[in-house]
């Protein structure tokens, strides 16, 4: 049995979403924007699903929408608040280490004209809240930051930035995708966006919260569904799969969190001190509790993947949502760290002690067959 160890990129379908699954996909096929009985059935569904999230992230129903995936979430958020906001100015302020989801869409913004100013971040991939702070100009129509890296599991001074943007009166976009369901964001953000599939739920549901007054409007063109948000059909069962597993998975890591966040400190502590040449990146403390990345020098991420995959273990190399491309990590590079030979473990819900202790095992010798294979010696 292989050792799932890329919770970061998706979590397993969580029991509670699985059921809930199934229960819909009998009873919530129908056009929850019809009158008839089977269509207000799954319109019912669909409200409960909404009414679950809202309390899980601390928000109204009414402020919660289901789109297609996390990405368009993100997309939708950022776009659509620059949109409403271009009277005011066409300035957009993101960190360095955001998912590129938030800087592709902050790249869109820039061709059309748009100005963007992209703060960096410390050694530990933190934002830099003054200088965050003297971004912010009167023509700045949006902040975006994200509530914890996605690749190193470093938390954000979401509430220190909340505050600067509230009293500089710039609404803040917020990407927790990695914490939702692991823990609670903060407070004073104008827009959010999460993603199902990293909490157990179903891939292809996204969450966009828009707070009461706060201005948005959509860049797409308009659409009858989810609050004029979201175009398109709802996926009723998908929605109630990714509520059920949403606040089963919350519940659960009030227990399992601090479980998690031990066995990677395990890791941290371990790996450099049964390896030389490893760089651990990511704030040791103010982090995710299942996260941890490490850089090996003088091996190719892609071959220690391939080498720990042969040993039974599933992990994230290279940048975490670019993997496949080959490209270093923005993130590390904005970090100014390793870039190359890295590993990011990040638990699953239940993940257990002994294959931890069992990666902790092999992956001294791997790194050294790697170095010796490739005619190094560090």
């Amino acid at each position: 049995m292989i050792a799932y160890f890329d919770a970061a990129s998706t979590e397993p379908l969580h029991p509670a979403g699985r059921e809930a699954l199934l229960r819909a996909l009998e009873t919530g096929w129908a056009d929850p924007a019809r009158l008839y009985g089977p269509a207000r059935g799954a319109r019912l569904l669909l409200d409960q699903a909404r009414a679950r999230v809202a309390e899980v992230l601390g928000v109204r129903p009414d402020e919660v929408s289901f789109t297609t995936s996390g990405t368009q979430a993100v997309h939708l958020g950022v776009l659509g608040a620059l949109r409403a906001r271009r009277r005011i100015g066409r300035h957009l302020v993101v960190s360095a280490v955001e998912h590129s989801s938030v800087l592709h869409a902050a790249g869109m913004h820039e061709r059309d004209d748009g100005k963007v100013t992209t703060v960096g971040v410390d050694r530990h991939g933190r934002v830099d809240v003054a200088e965050f702070a003297a971004a912010l100009r009167p023509d700045t129509a949006l902040a975006c930051l994200q509530s914890a890296n996605h690749e190193v599991g470093t938390v954000q001074p979401v509430a220190e930035i909340a505050e600067i943007c509230r009293v500089a009166r710039v609404p803040l976009f917020v990407d927790a995708a990695q914490s939702a369901g692991r823990m609670d964001v903060p407070p004073g953000w104008s827009v959010l966006a999460a993603s199902a599939h990293k909490w157990g739920g179903p891939a292809g549901v996204g969450v966009l919260v828009v707070r009461k007054n706060t201005r948005w409007r959509s860049p797409l063109p308009e659409d009858e569904r989810e609050g004029r948000r979201v175009p398109g059909f709802e996926n009723v069962p998908a929605a109630c799969a990714a509520a059920a597993a949403l606040a089963a998975y919350r519940s659960e890591m009030a227990a399992d969190g601090p479980r998690l966040s031990a066995l990677v400190d395990q890791i941290r502590d371990r790996v450099p001190r049964a390896i030389p040449d490893v760089q651990v990146v990511g704030d040791p403390v103010a982090r995710l509790p299942h996260l941890v990345t490490f850089s090996c020098l003088y091996v190719e991420g892609e071959a220690l993947l391939t080498e720990l995959d042969r040993l039974g273990f599933a992990v994230s190399s290279g940048s975490s949502c670019t993997a496949d491309t080959l490209r270093p990590s923005h993130v590390l590079e904005a970090m100014g760290v390793i870039t190359h030979g890295n590993v990011r473990v990040s638990l699953p819900r239940g993940a257990k002690s002994t294959d931890v202790d069992r990666f902790l095992a092999v992956l001294p010798e791997a790194v050294t067959r790697l170095r010796r294979t490739a005619g190094v010696t560090p």
